[in-house]
C-alpha cells in the first residue's frame, strides 16, 4: 500500500506551482511575451559578480575530489565559522559555528527545524501568521504537528496581539515568523518582535516549556528605504534561525541555506543535536560541497536588488491609482492585492482573460487577495499594466 498522505501531496501541487506550469503552456501556445507570469518568486536580477567569480575560482583552483567531495554531514567547520563571524559582527548575534547546520536551501532548514523540536505523536502546535507560506502547512504536520493559523492585522499586516495571545495554549511548541513576508511583503517592525516576545516569555513561564521561535528569512536582505529587520536572537532566547542564499544572491535552484540555534537557547546543545538528529533521519546531510564552500566570499552581497525596488514601486503606484487596494511591501518581491470579488479564485480566472497569471491567497491562509511576484523585468511590469487597468474596469463596468 502507498501512503495516501504523500499521495495526495504528489497529485495536487501547490496553488503557486499550478499557476507556475500553466504559465509555461500558455507561453507556448502565444508567446511569453504575450503572457504576463507573476505565480512564482524566481529571482530574475543576475547573481552577483562575486557568485561567479568564486564558483570559478573553486573549480580552477581546488582539487575536484575534496572541492566535490563530502563534509561533515552539519556542513564544513570553516563555512560555519564565516557565517557565525559574519552575524556576530553585522546582527550582534551571539553566534557559534558549533551551532549552525548547513542545509538544502531553507525548507530543508524548517523541516528539520520542526522534527527537531516537534515530539512525534503529541500533537504539538505550531502558530503561523496569516497570511503565510502554503507549505508550512506541509512541513509541519509532516513532522507531527498541527499548524494553527493567526490572522494579521489589516491593512498593515502586522500581528494580531489578541488573536496570538488567545491561541497560545501548553500544547504550543513553536512559532514561525517569516519577515519580509511572503506573500506581502511586509517587515515585521522591532515594536511587533518586542510584543512578540514579550508574550512569548510570558507563555514559556505559564506553560512551564520552551516555546521556540521559528525565523524563516530567505528575504532579510530584499528590504527598500533603509528598512531593518530585527534579529531575532537579540530578542528572543530560543530562536531558531532558518536561512537560504536563494534569494539575496539569485541562486534558488542551488537550494543552499543554514540553521542556527540561539546560543542562549535553553540547553542549546541539546536543541542542537536534535537538529543533527532530524537531518540524519530525514536525509539532509551534507548540503551541496560547492556551494558551502561559496559561501565566505558572498557574506553579505546581494544581487542588484534596486531592480525590485523599481518594479514594486511601478506596480504599487499603478494598481493603487487603478483602483486595487495593497499591502504597502517594504521588502521581498511581492505585491499582496485585494482581489476585485470576495472569492480570490474566480478573480484570478477573470484575471487569465487579460493573461494576468496571478496567485489566489487562500492556500496562504488570507481569503480575498492575490499574489503578485514581481520579480520579473520591468518591461514585462510596463507592459501588463494596461491589462491590470482593464481588468479594474470590467469590475467598475
Amino acid at each position: 500500500m502507498l501512503s495516501e498522505k504523500m499521495k495526495a501531496l504528489g497529485v495536487k501541487k501547490s496553488v503557486i506551482r499550478e499557476i507556475f506550469e500553466y504559465a509555461k503552456i500558455r507561453k507556448a501556445q502565444i508567446g511569453a511575451e504575450n503572457v504576463f507570469d507573476y505565480s512564482i518568486g524566481n529571482p530574475s536580477v543576475p547573481s552577483p559578480e562575486s557568485v561567479k567569480e568564486t564558483l570559478l575560482s573553486l573549480i580552477s583552483e581546488r582539487e575536484p575530489t575534496q572541492l566535490h567531495g563530502y563534509t561533515s554531514a552539519q556542513g564544513d567547520l570553516g563555512v560555519r565559522k564565516a557565517i557565525a563571524d559574519y552575524l556576530n559582527e553585522t546582527y550582534q548575534a551571539d553566534a557559534s559555528e558549533d551551532l549552525i547546520y548547513l542545509t538544502v536551501g531553507a525548507a530543508a532548514a524548517l523541516t528539520i527545524s520542526l522534527n527537531a523540536v516537534l515530539s512525534d505523536g503529541e500533537n504539538e502546535e505550531v502558530i503561523v501568521f496569516a497570511p503565510f507560506f502554503p507549505e508550512y502547512k506541509v512541513f509541519i504536520e509532516k513532522a507531527g504537528g498541527k499548524i494553527c493559523p493567526v490572522p494579521c492585522a489589516e491593512p498593515d499586516f502586522q500581528i494580531d496581539f489578541d488573536a496570538f495571545e488567545k491561541s497560545l495554549s501548553s500544547k504550543t511548541k513553536a512559532v514561525i515568523v517569516n519577515s519580509p513576508n511572503n506573500p506581502t511583503g511586509v517587515v515585521l517592525s522591532e515594536n511587533t518582535i518586542l510584543a512578540l516576545t514579550a508574550i512569548l516569555k510570558k507563555a514559556e513561564k505559564t506553560f512551564g516549556h520552551p516555546i521556540y521561535l521559528i525565523a524563516d528569512e530567505p528575504y532579510r536582505e530584499l528590504v527598500y528605504n533603509g528598512v531593518e529587520v530585527p534579529y531575532l536572537t537579540r530578542y528572543y532566547d530560543n530562536t531558531i534561525v532558518c536561512y537560504s542564499f536563494s534569494k539575496a544572491l539569485s541562486l534558488p535552484g542551488e537550494r543552499i541555506g543554514y540553521i542556527l540555534v540561539s546560543s542562549k537557547a535553553t540547553d542549546a546543545k541539546s536543541v542542537y543535536a536534535a537538529v543533527l538528529g532530524a537531518g540524519r533521519a530525514l536525509g539532509f546531510v551534507c548540503a551541496p560541497s560547492l556551494f558551502q564552500y561559496m559561501i565566505p566570499s558572498c557574506l553579505g552581497k546581494t544581487s542588484d536588488i534596486s531592480v525590485y525596488d523599481k518594479n514594486r514601486k511601478l506596480l504599487y503606484d499603478s494598481l493603487t491609482e487603478y483602483g486595487y487596494t495593497c499591502a504597502s511591501p517594504d521588502g521581498a518581491f511581492y505585491l499582496f492585492v485585494k482581489a476585485l470579488e470576495a472569492d480570490a479564485y474566480a478573480f484570478c480566472e477573470r484575471a487569465k482573460k487579460y493573461e494576468l497569471l496571478l496567485v489566489p491567497s487562500d492556500d496562504f491562509g488570507f481569503p480575498g487577495y492575490v499574489r503578485i511576484a514581481y520579480c520579473v523585468t520591468t518591461e514585462q511590469i510596463e507592459r501588463s499594466l494596461p491589462a491590470f487597468e482593464a481588468l479594474a474596469n470590467d469590475y467598475k463596468n
